[in-house]
């Protein structure tokens, strides 16, 4: 449990620095973590993918309502969260990744889809957005 330890100490990093609105998304956070571990989760990080999905598209919905401010608070948390993150792969490291997996799938069609899919999400283990590694094994698939 590192990283929880890391963002505990992190939010009183952050409480000592009066930095209110960074201490209330570590502690979520830090709850989040806490919650998933007594589920019986070990891995940390599709939590920390999963609220960073939330915030993202509370953004979205923030901004259609016509709340910028809101909108601006919860792509804040959404970059915070990303912190703890491993780095996303880049485009060109993606298609990599894609091309190698449709060579060793065999696959021909977007019939084949699925299979090059699963290899693919495995290898990039949640470095990468699923519509954006979907939208390019689409693209290799037709051509």
């Amino acid at each position: 449990m590192a990283l929880l330890d890391q963002i505990r100490t992190d939010a009183q990093t952050a409480l000592r620095a009066g930095e209110r609105e960074r201490v209330g998304a570590l502690r979520l956070l830090a709850s989040e973590l806490q919650k998933a571990a007594k589920e019986g989760s070990e891995d940390e990080l599709p939590v920390l993918r999963r609220e960073r999905k939330r915030r993202l598209e509370a953004a979205r919905a923030y901004e259609d309502a016509g709340r910028p401010d809101l909108a601006g608070t919860e792509r804040r948390e959404a970059e915070l969260i990303s912190g703890y993150l491993p780095p996303e792969l880049s485009e060109e490291e993606l298609r990599e990744i894609v091309s190698q997996a449709v060579r060793e799938t065999g696959a021909r069609t977007e019939k084949d889809m699925g299979r090059v899919m699963k290899q693919v999400m495995a290898t990039v283990d949640g470095r990468a957005d699923g519509k954006v590694v979907s939208g390019l094994v689409r693209a290799s698939l037709q051509g």
